[in-house]
């Protein structure tokens, strides 16, 4: 159970809007046990992620809704004239809107991972920085240096604007292709990490058999030591 007397920090905040936009609102468990957020909210119980997303959404009873009808509360001008009144508008939170960079679901590494080591086909295996350049060029991650010189000529101010909104999208790329990147170092350590149980598997089954073949000549052996011996014959044993 949560401390309901802790104040709630920035970062949990940032998380508890993260899992409501993710699982919707409601599904606390789910939030709770999201491996990205729960580092934030493993200290908050069901009833404080619902008494805090009530606040931050402005619901019934919360700070949101106090805090919008004071704001919308329209300041009386001084001189008592009916000119315009400035009205001090407060922001409310927002919920927090997917990054393009994290939509990528763990299923879509998984493929973007598998169809690269099947176009590759290395013999011994495609190491990680050749899945990562097959992934870059697959997806157009890597930018041709001859495509920014085919933008139509703005005016300074269009330029920039564009300038500004280029670099985003190429920062929020590089974070997938290095999550996608660390993604495909974990799956083929954990591919190794299985041929070696199953190499050690079949070296424990092969000396099993073994042992039951070693067993079963035995047994043979016994019976015809038995058999002999029913006959009345002596059997002598080295």
């Amino acid at each position: 159970m949560g401390n309901p007397k802790q104040k709630w920090t920035a970062e949990e905040e940032e998380a508890l809007r993260a899992g409501v936009a993710k699982y919707g609102k409601g599904n606390w468990k789910l939030i709770q046990r999201d491996p990205e957020l729960s580092p934030f909210l493993f200290a908050r119980s069901n009833i404080d992620l619902k008494d805090k997303w009530r606040n931050l959404s402005g619901g019934p009873g919360g700070h949101g809704s106090r805090e919008k009808s004071r704001a919308s509360k329209p300041k009386p001008s001084s001189d008592g004239s009916q000119g315009a009144v400035v009205v001090k508008q407060t922001a409310l939170p927002k919920p927090l809107v997917d990054d393009s960079s994290k939509s990528f679901a763990p299923n879509r590494y998984n493929e973007m991972i598998i169809e690269a080591i099947s176009a590759l086909k290395e013999p011994n295996g495609s190491d990680n920085r050749a899945i990562v350049g097959y992934i870059e060029v697959q997806n157009r991650y890597k930018i041709r240096k001859d495509e920014t010189f085919g933008m139509k000529t703005a005016s300074p101010k269009q330029k920039g604007t564009k300038l500004k909104q280029s670099q985003n999208p190429g920062h929020k790329t590089c974070d997938a292709v290095e999550e996608a990147s660390m993604t495909a170092a974990y799956l083929i350590a954990e591919a190794e990490n299985k041929s070696f149980v199953a190499a050690e598997a079949v070296k424990e089954a092969e000396r099993v058999s073994k042992m039951a073949e070693d067993a079963d000549s035995l047994l043979q052996l016994a019976k015809e030591i038995f058999e002999t011996c029913s006959q009345g014959e002596i059997v002598l044993v080295a």
